[in-house]
């Protein structure tokens, strides 16, 4: 009899234990600033808010609810929504113009900040007290979110108002890399004197613009961010929802540092198909035996690159998901060219926040010869990052 209620004992042990298992499970994932409830709702209570957001400003252990209908739920006075390029919803494609116009599911209204309207006017957030920036960063320089980000802090430092970043894990977060931003190149695509692979959560990157004093004139914005819960940079962080239209799933986003500099030449990285920035290749055998044929795809590319030519080249999907950043693609697409100075476009430069990266390249230079002349601004550079950093 004794026996019997002691496996009985043990049996409802285990069960119990089981079922707390996936509350573990769940407890030790971490939790983006917008499901940290707790240390926000009390600041923003009886205020005017706007928010900076898209498709990516979700709660991932709330099935995904999007943060707008979090904060209207829990009576938070939400007066408009801004977006970033590829609008709300995430559909419109790199570098289209993204329209003024209303959420249908809310009836907020919407205000682009890409293309002629980059940073809010004075118009757009006087009826505003705090701006909530949350948006999906992919930690490069050349993610034009942190350029949305830099704006909105400078418009609200020049109007008095709060900025309160939710911080989101950053998916290339564990290392530094790329050439550092050179004077003169500064662009939507680079603002900072960061590396291409900065390294930072946009939390972090806000807290060094504030405190390097780079908005306008020196001002500094009074700023707030609530933190990731349960990640480190070194950690690994799977996006629950694609950051934009062609970076649809992890490794894209693990090549999209190095490859995206296929941008600035008349290579094809991809776009016009199912796997952006996981490939690359031009229409001439010499570039390799993998085929791909770009076509306009809505919500993606309208308008690719090498529009229906078969393009030859590399797959890169085999690659692993530790990739890091590397030069390889791009000198071994250049070495097989024979355009030589017209494999670069005009953009290249602006791509890359420096002009000394394509003279390098020209002049026969190999990656180990290149990288050695990045370390000077590295060692500057992480001993600056080192005083904004929120995860160790």
């Amino acid at each position: 009899m004794k026996q019997a209620k002691n496996s009985l004992l043990i049996s409802f042990l285990a069960i119990f234990i089981l079922a707390l298992c996936p509350l573990t499970a769940l407890s030790q994932l971490p939790r983006v600033g917008a499901e940290r409830a707790e240390l926000y709702l009390p600041l923003l209570q009886g205020k005017r808010i706007g928010l900076v957001g898209n498709q990516t400003s979700i709660l991932p252990q709330s099935n995904n609810k999007h943060v707008v209908d979090f904060l209207l739920e829990n009576g938070i006075q939400v007066k408009k929504v801004f977006v970033p390029e590829h609008g709300f919803r995430g559909t419109a494609d790199a570098g289209e113009k993204v329209d003024n116009s209303m959420d249908t599911k809310t009836g907020l209204p919407i205000v682009s900040l890409y293309g002629n309207n980059k940073k809010p006017s004075a118009e757009q957030i006087k009826d505003l007290d705090i701006v909530i920036f949350d948006l999906q960063d992919v930690g490069t320089r050349f993610f034009t979110y942190i350029s949305t980000m830099h704006y909105v802090m400078e418009a609200c430092a020049e109007q008095g108002k709060k900025v309160i970043i939710f911080d989101r894990p950053n998916p290339n977060g564990g290392y530094i890399d790329g050439p550092m931003l050179k004077p003169g190149f500064e662009s939507f695509v680079g603002m900072h004197n960061i590396p291409i692979v900065h390294g930072l959560t946009v939390g972090e990157l806000a807290k060094m613009i504030n405190g390097e004093k780079w908005l306008k004139g020196g001002q500094t914005v009074d700023l707030e961010v609530i933190p990731v819960e349960n990640w480190s940079h070194d950690q690994s962080y799977n996006l629950p929802i694609k950051p934009s239209p062609n970076l649809p799933n992890d490794l894209s986003i693990k090549l999209y540092p190095s490859t995206c500099l296929f941008e600035g030449t008349v290579m094809s990285l991809g776009r016009g198909t199912y796997f952006p920035f996981q490939v690359y290749g031009y229409p001439d055998p010499k570039f390799g035996e993998f085929t791909f044929t770009p076509v306009s795809i809505d919500g993606m590319s309208k308008t690719p690159p090498h529009q229906n030519q078969l393009c030859f080249g590399r797959d890169l999907r085999g690659e692993s998901m530790n990739h890091q950043f590397t030069l390889s693609y791009l000198l071994e697409a250049y070495h097989k060219s024979e355009m030589k100075e017209k494999f670069f476009n005009n953009y290249f430069n602006t791509l890359v926040g420096t002009d000394e990266l394509k003279k390098q390249i020209l002049a026969g230079e190999s990656e180990a010869s290149i990288r050695e002349s990045w370390k000077a601004g590295h060692e500057v550079y992480k001993e600056k990052r080192e005083k904004y950093l929120i995860y160790k």
